[in-house]
């Protein structure tokens, strides 16, 4: 990637703020960068409040014009040329109080265009379901936005040209309780290296959302024994929500 390009990302992300009335969107500082406290600010540390005061938007409209800056065709990193199919953006309602981040989009979301769709989507689904809810009450998204060749781990500089669009589809969605699912979801929201084991358990102050760190659906297939573990944080995820539904 040449200077001229970074530089023409760099024009289109700061035309997307504008465009929501966002202003002031400072550069992140070093000290930032791996901090493991519970009340972790991503890279863009107040998007999320700024995007709350703008009333000309519904969440909605800010998600299709998140969609239309990433583009059917995104080429920001490698991934574009390495054998995926399409972009996953996300799916869901747009005005979900329970938001459900993953990794990145597997063969079956490849080629369906949408996440969690193969055997861990059907487990996810079954699992939103155990919590009295539907796949239409949420949103699901993944930090990276295309499929790693043979399902790989996503890599550092695919991680840093997606987790922008996640960050701005948290702040259009605006969502109550964020379930962070696996380690490489928990640990970009997070800012931190700790291991999904270590971080799940507790609930994290984030962009005025509670997010709860849990294992991801693949993870629980290949060790069902550890379901009991994300079904205690589906409980918590549970309780937020009727505790800010005001329900007992």
């Amino acid at each position: 990637m040449t200077m001229n390009d970074v530089q023409q990302q760099i024009a289109k992300h700061l035309q997307f703020y504008a465009d929501l009335g966002v202003t002031g969107v400072g550069k992140p500082q070093a000290s930032d960068i791996g901090r493991r406290t519970s009340n972790i600010e991503p890279r863009v540390s107040d998007i999320g409040h700024r995007v709350s005061g703008i009333g000309q938007r519904t969440a909605s409209e800010m998600l299709a014009a998140i969609r239309a800056d990433v583009g059917p065709d995104c080429s920001r990193c490698k991934l574009h040329g390495l054998g995926r199919k399409q972009v996953v953006f996300g799916v869901g309602s747009p005005d979900a109080d329970l938001m459900f981040v993953g990794e990145a989009p597997g063969a079956d979301e490849d080629m369906q265009g949408i996440p969690f769709v193969g055997r861990a989507g059907q487990l996810l689904t079954k699992m939103i379901e155990a919590i009295n809810l539907t796949r239409d009450q949420v949103y699901i998204a993944n930090v990276i936005k295309c499929r790693p060749p043979g399902n790989r781990n996503p890599e550092p500089d695919e991680i840093e040209q997606c987790e922008p669009f996640l960050f701005q589809q948290i702040a259009a969605v605006k969502p109550k309780v964020i379930v962070a699912l696996g380690s490489f979801a928990a640990k970009t929201l997070l800012r931190t290296e700790e291991s999904i084991s270590r971080l799940r358990g507790r609930i994290y102050e984030f962009q005025g959302a509670k997010l709860i760190p849990t294992f991801h659906p693949s993870f629980l297939l290949r060790s069902p024994d550890r379901k009991r573990d994300a079904w205690e944080d589906l409980k918590k995820a549970r309780a937020l929500l009727r505790a800010g539904d005001g329900d007992e």
